[in-house]
């Protein structure tokens, strides 16, 4: 045991954390400032004291077993580092001076219907506290989730409540969703429409598993009806274009298209019982108490996430 406390530094962790995470020595070494030999150095002798392989393939580009199991400690070690230095960082260096504003970085993830109105409520955040540092990850549901979990994030933000027993969610707002259409749709001029007055309208998809599209699939088995799905369509973005160009409805996350709908490019239909919501949920590892910075913006999005993801639904 002895023999493996020294290679278990800090400096030799957080090098074979970026290989492992790069999958490159050359681009390691780009983001360390430090050589390429040096950083294929460092790896060799973590290698030799530990008496493992960590790397294998033509390049060294591909984690061994051992790479794997090293990689899940090296980021909790990591993760545990920074919060330390984050909650330190508040006070001052005099004797008696007490905290000061919080300081570090802030690694937040949101899935990518999230990202429309995320960067508000980081500028809201960091208005309160300046000298934080934001970074911003956006990426599909289960991406995000499983970063949070290996430690690739320190908080992030998520639609429907995480079944992975080691996550934790805390709602702060509701999400809202609609059925949207071209404004020249005649359904657009109709009033308490039912969703079988949808049936025989071409109606756009999101990808399988997407938030969006287990949401509908949901709203249509409680309703027991089936729709024409004229496409299947990957991306908000690509959804609303196709929805103005005429090619069909859709049922999107009303986050999705305020700039559309105060533009008259795209109407929501006037459907009984819509918008249908769930719960916009703050998540976090269960195996880690949030103090600094990731503490204060779970405050904060907790007291202030309602407002600043507050969106039009009509």
């Amino acid at each position: 045991m002895s023999q493996a406390t020294g290679p278990l530094n800090l400096r030799a962790l957080r090098v074979f954390e970026a290989v492992a995470q790069h999958g490159s020595f050359s681009r390691a070494a780009e983001v360390l400032a430090m050589s390429q030999p040096a950083v294929s150095l460092q790896i060799r002798q973590l290698e030799t004291e530990l008496g493992v392989t960590l790397f294998n393939g033509p390049q060294r580009s591909r984690l061994s077993d051992a790479g794997r199991e090293l990689l899940q400690h090296a980021r909790i070690i990591a993760a545990q580092v920074r919060a330390a230095e984050e909650a330190l960082a508040g006070y001052g260096s005099e004797p008696g001076r007490g905290q000061r504003g919080h300081r570090g970085l802030l690694h937040l993830g949101v899935v990518s219907t999230a990202h429309y109105f995320a960067p508000r409520l980081m500028h809201a955040f960091n208005q309160l506290h300046p000298e934080v540092r934001l970074k911003l990850t956006v990426a599909k549901r289960g991406e995000v989730l499983a970063m949070l979990g290996e430690h690739q994030l320190d908080i992030a933000i998520s639609g429907y409540p995480p079944s992975e027993s080691d996550l934790e969610a805390t709602s702060f707002a509701r999400h809202p969703h609609c059925i949207v259409a071209h404004p020249a749709n005649p359904l657009a001029l109709r009033k308490r429409l039912r969703w079988a007055d949808l049936r025989d309208e071409h109606f756009i998809f999101r990808e399988p598993g997407s938030a969006t599209r287990q949401f509908l699939e949901q709203l249509l088995q409680s309703q027991a009806i089936q729709v024409r799905a004229g496409l299947e369509l990957a991306g908000n973005e690509t959804i609303k274009q196709a929805v103005m160009c005429g090619m069909g409805i859709s049922f999107l996350s009303a986050h999705t298209f305020q700039v559309e709908l105060q533009a008259g490019m795209m109407v929501v239909l006037d459907v009984i019982d819509m918008p249908k919501t769930i719960d916009w949920c703050f998540v976090q590892r269960r195996d880690t108490v949030l103090s600094g910075v990731p503490a204060a913006f779970r405050d904060f999005v907790i007291a202030e996430g309602a407002h600043w993801s507050a969106c039009r639904t009509s």
